[in-house]
């Protein structure tokens, strides 16, 4: 039977805000002109597969600074849940299983 772990709350919290933040800055991403600076658009067929991009408007001075806001709380998320006192109490051979378990533990919770 595979182990199970009691995560701490703050752990889990902090977790389930990564998979929050990341999302959010996915879709962020998906929404936004493909460069952040002004550029023109361009077609390029002599690679192994034809390229387009239309003309980019570039991102506004909000955009990129909530792009940076979420990457930079992505970042301190990501370093607390991998540096969190917990890991200290998972043996070695079983952290890889635990930290997959961390990253799935809502959807097994409910």
């Amino acid at each position: 039977m595979a182990e199970t772990y009691d995560f701490p709350s703050d752990l889990l919290a902090g977790q389930e805000e990564l998979h929050q933040v990341r999302a959010e800055l996915s879709a962020l991403l998906k929404r936004l002109p493909w460069s952040v600076a002004p550029l023109d658009g361009f077609s390029d067929d002599h690679g192994w597969r034809k390229v387009e991009r239309p003309a980019s408007p570039g991102w506004t001075p909000d955009e990129q600074a909530e792009v940076e806001k979420l990457r930079q709380r992505e970042h301190e998320l990501a370093v607390f849940v991998t540096t969190h006192r917990f890991w200290t109490e998972v043996a070695a051979p079983e952290r890889v299983d635990a930290r997959s378990r961390l990253k799935h533990a809502d959807r097994e919770t409910g």
